[in-house]
């Protein structure tokens, strides 16, 4: 993707607040830097807040597979198994003695209770030794039972918040989901999509994480209008590596 992006990581300069999580961070991390924070954003779909260890993801959307197949639409039913096990891998990455899940954790209220035992106990295993968090998500707004963690409608921790639904209103710090962002490019003569982060250094819409979720194309006025213009960044998902498209290059739908 070279003909339409920026290198896969940010360096960090001349920002004290950012500099003091260097120690933490790796050569080739992806950095987001908003309201002054300093972010790791992982090809998985995840962000990762290095100084207060903590590791975030948005719109897992489990049990969606069985959800389908309930209204007799036969999806491959491993999609939370697939989820779980992606999740898996960034907690042995990072060892995150926080983790948040931003909404839509769940694809329907009723999700919890199709969950299979087997599932059950790989979220729970996921648990051990660290806090977990839901926010609460337009899929699922209210605490389910026995899916371990505590439940919130929002998190304000130090600069950042963390929502499931982006604010109508300019928001300094804000990290959300629910709008499953999605960047499409041009390479090679042919139009690349892929699922994406979407920031101006600001605000941030987190890509969703959940393996049957759909998109939603950063051109598009509901992501645009977060922003106010196309003056925002799509941070592409690749192949172990992120791609920073400035989103007056992406291509519309």
């Amino acid at each position: 993707m070279r003909d339409s992006v920026s290198p896969a990581h940010s360096r960090i300069s001349g920002n004290p607040l950012a500099e003091s999580a260097l120690s933490h961070v790796q050569e080739d991390d992806h950095i987001i830097t908003l309201a002054g924070v300093t972010l790791v954003a992982d090809a998985a779909g995840a962000l990762f807040w290095p100084d207060e260890k903590l590791l975030a993801v948005a719109d897992l959307h489990l049990e969606k597979g069985s959800a389908f197949a309930a209204r007799g639409v036969l999806l491959p039913p491993y999609d939370t198994a697939t989820a779980l096990a992606r999740l898996a891998g960034l907690i042995e990455r990072y060892a995150p003695r926080l983790v948040i899940a931003l909404g839509d954790s769940f694809h329907d209220g009723d999700g919890p209770a199709r969950m299979h035992d087997v599932s059950r106990a790989a979220l729970k295993a996921l648990q051990r030794g660290r806090d977990w968090l839901w926010i609460a998500g337009n899929h699922d707004p209210d605490p389910a039972d026995d899916i371990g963690g505590r439940f919130a409608d929002v998190l304000a921790f130090g600069a950042l918040t963390f929502r499931h639904q982006p604010s109508p209103q300019p928001s300094d710090g804000e990290i959300a989901g629910h709008l499953h962002p999605v960047a499409r490019v041009a390479r090679r003569g042919r139009a690349v999509s892929r699922r994406c982060f979407a920031g101006d250094g600001r605000r941030l819409v987190m890509p969703a994480f959940g393996a049957y979720a759909g998109g939603l194309n950063v051109r598009d006025r509901a992501i645009v209008s977060l922003f106010g213009a196309l003056s925002f960044t799509a941070h592409m998902l690749g192949t172990g590596r992120l791609y920073a498209v400035p989103a007056a290059r992406c291509l519309a739908d």
